[in-house]
């Protein structure tokens, strides 16, 4: 029988946000976090375990929170990532306060996932056509040779309350990423998506594809980044804020000969850019939840796979 594909979210910064994982903000009608609408949407499509990175010092209230209302829903699993993990006998500087960045996450999930798997943030609301894409690709055409990224618009992504940074995707001919390059600062004004930073072209085509952080991996993936990051800590690892992100790993994987597949979705993005984001992101959970798209409990209800 095959393997379930795995769902890794990385919440590992959220702490830092939150001060204390007893304060994850709860957005829909029954306090639900965005992981919940996540998780659900993700059991939906036939995910059939969770992991989550964390810090070791909030394992004991994420698990409060997340274990009672998942117990028997789906597998649950947690890694930690730490600053020293698979660093080997590199001098971390001492100025180093916190870990090495998003792929030196993943990383940190080398030994617990073994089959085809997804990536995403905690805080993002991802929708569930994304899931479902994600699902049929990590079931069908996931391999050592080929990845994917959801795609979304641009558009889709932007916040009223100020600028926000993106990874902006490359797309060629036959829908696979060429390149993807963080954008920072991008803000619709006057019609026109333009970009404040040092880089070209300052303004956005409409139809740009951008990166949510949302990527479907074979676990291959885990012996390749430990290469890259060992590459990486010998030249930017005494960098004090330095940090190895997943596109990093990506672009290399292209350059190497590798395809990531950029696949379209129609869900609309959400997350928490700004604190004045919030109402919006609960109005649009309420508009969600009143169109009958989710329960109004989320766990109140059995969820099985479509």
């Amino acid at each position: 029988m095959m393997k379930k594909p795995t769902l890794l979210i990385l919440a590992a910064g959220m702490a830092s946000r939150y001060g204390s994982m007893k304060q994850i903000q709860g957005f829909g009608p029954g306090g639900e976090t965005i992981m919940d609408y996540s998780i659900y949407d993700a059991i939906r499509a036939g995910f059939g375990k969770v992991v989550f990175i964390i810090r070791k010092d909030f394992a004991d209230d994420f698990k409060e929170i997340f274990e009672p209302k998942l117990k028997g829903k789906i597998d649950l699993d947690y890694v930690y990532q730490e600053i020293d993990a698979f660093t080997d006998s590199f001098s971390i500087p001492a100025e180093r306060k916190k870990p090495w960045g998003t792929a030196h996450a993943v990383l940190c999930a080398k030994d617990t996932i073994n089959e085809p798997f997804a990536v995403i943030n905690a805080d993002d609301f991802y929708g569930r056509d994304a899931f479902e894409r994600a699902a049929l690709f990590l079931n069908k055409n996931c391999s050592e040779k080929l990845y994917s990224i959801i795609g979304y618009d641009l558009l889709k992504t932007l916040s009223d309350h100020g600028t926000v940074n993106r990874g902006v995707c490359q797309v060629d001919n036959q829908g696979n990423l060429t390149s993807i390059a963080e954008r920072i600062n991008i803000a619709e004004i006057d019609g026109k998506i333009l970009c404040d930073d040092e880089l070209q072209p300052k303004e956005l085509p409409r139809k740009t594809s951008v990166s949510m952080n949302f990527w479907c991996f074979h676990p291959s993936i885990f012996p390749y980044t430990q290469q890259l990051f060992k590459e990486f800590l010998a030249s930017e690892g005494q960098k004090p804020k330095s940090e190895f992100f997943i596109p990093i790993v990506a672009d290399q994987f292209i350059r190497d000969g590798g395809v990531v597949k950029v696949i379209p979705t129609t869900s609309q993005w959400f997350g928490v850019t700004y604190k004045e984001d919030a109402p919006a992101v609960e109005q649009s959970l309420n508009a969600l939840v009143h169109n009958g798209e989710y329960p109004e409990r989320l766990w109140n209800v059995s969820v099985s796979p479509k």
